[in-house]
């Protein structure tokens, strides 16, 4: 697939990409089914990306973008460290230290505890 142009772009949750892909999903069905022509096959790339979300995405996007606001009100939190945690969902202190495996700094208890109310709450 060769890409014109980049229009926009920002961090997505997987249940944000999964309700954007639906979304285009029953546009796509709508504008065939008007114009008396088969509904159009969704490309490999798209149909395995939908595929993926629907399996993997635990919450609405609503919920996920709550979430994510909460998160971004603690402090060391970065929006893609955020959309990770509201795409996994951490369960315990071990999984929210491999979520901030990478960084450059080291999280606290205190901290790991927050995380984890605050996931807790969207559950």
């Amino acid at each position: 697939m060769i890409v014109k142009a980049v229009i926009n772009e920002s961090i997505l949750t997987l249940a944000e990409a999964k309700e954007l892909l639906n979304a285009h999903r029953k546009k796509v069905a709508v504008k065939t089914k008007e114009d008396g022509e088969a509904e159009e096959e969704m490309r490999y790339e798209r149909r395995k990306t939908f595929e993926h979300t629907a399996k993997f995405a635990k919450q609405g996007a609503k919920e996920s973008r709550e979430l994510i606001n909460e998160l971004l009100e603690l402090e060391k939190m970065k929006e893609e460290i955020a959309v990770r945690i509201a795409d996994l969902m951490p369960q315990s202190k071990n999984e929210v230290r491999a979520i901030y495996a990478k960084e450059r700094f080291t999280i606290t208890e205190t901290n790991i505890e927050s995380i984890l109310d605050c996931v807790a709450k969207f559950e």
